[in-house]
């Protein structure tokens, strides 16, 4: 049984004023705001080229928690709020990594509201477990929030050595009065984490692969030193997907949009503005 708040509409933050819909999905411990400088430049200099609104998944940011994890719980509270944030038109939705998970998930379950779709450096499949992750779970379980007496503390005392990736999970740390706390839900990734190659966060329920394929335009963007995306990962793609056109950037990992933000905007302009 899950309790993920499909019923309350999740935190969203807006970028420009006019132009075609399109809403950002972040990946694990990231947050909408991760996409702003992206959603900016698409937006245009006086905010005409693009109406883009920054969603922070459940458990993530400032929107609601769940007592367990589901891609379609998910996925139908993204429904939700792009709904009532866009009266019910569709939108170009973009995705990265648990993001394109969550993103894939809405086209199938929901595809009236995704007109196009950008699904960045992740797969609709199984990958394992959460093992990439379990590292920096333990590094943030170990911080003693109870004594902490700034932020400045808090890094001194993170022992994560990758500064971007140090500056990316303590975005998670919040203060209230004197007491810290994670915003994200650390326990419950833990949790799913703890499953091993049980891991929900991780999986692609095979219940997905019984939905009719999505029809609309579809960009997958992998980066071309990530292992996120492989060669026989395309059928199954386009099992889901078949109007799916692989792009690949030379040099960017994961993390594709922090590792080549110029690249991604200019990708990004010319997909939504490709005819349907």
């Amino acid at each position: 049984m899950t309790s993920a708040p499909d019923q309350a509409l999740l935190n969203t933050m807006s970028v420009g004023t006019a132009g075609p819909r399109i809403a950002f999905l972040h990946g694990l411990f990231g947050q909408g705001r991760n996409w702003n400088q992206i959603a900016k430049a698409v937006s245009g200099p006086d905010g005409s080229d693009a109406r883009c609104l920054l969603v922070d998944l459940p458990d993530h940011g400032r929107s609601p928690w769940s007592q367990e994890f589901s891609l379609d719980a998910y996925a139908d509270a993204v429904a939700a709020t792009l709904r009532a944030a866009g009266e019910g038109r569709p939108y170009a939705v973009v995705g990265h990594s648990l993001g394109g998970k969550v993103a894939m998930v809405l086209a199938l379950r929901h595809p009236e509201l995704v007109e196009r779709l950008v699904v960045v450096d992740i797969a609709p499949k199984g990958y394992g477990n959460l093992e990439r992750f379990e590292g920096y779970i333990r590094e943030m379980q170990a911080l003693p929030l109870e004594e902490l007496r700034s932020r400045g503390d808090a890094e001194a005392r993170f022992s994560e050595p990758d500064p971007g990736v140090k500056a990316f999970l303590l975005q998670n740390l919040r203060r209230d009065g004197r007491v810290w706390r994670w915003q994200v839900n650390l326990d419950l990734v833990a949790r799913d984490a703890a499953r091993g190659a049980g891991s929900r966060i991780a999986d692609w329920p095979e219940a997905l692969d019984e939905l009719p394929a999505y029809d609309g335009p579809v960009l997958w963007i992998a980066g071309g030193d990530s292992r996120y995306v492989k060669r026989e990962d395309g059928e199954r793609m386009r099992r889901h997907f078949p109007r799916t056109r692989l792009f690949t950037i030379k040099g960017a990992g994961h993390w594709v949009h922090t590792d080549a933000p110029v690249i991604i905007v200019t990708a990004l302009r010319r997909f939504l503005h490709s005819p349907a």
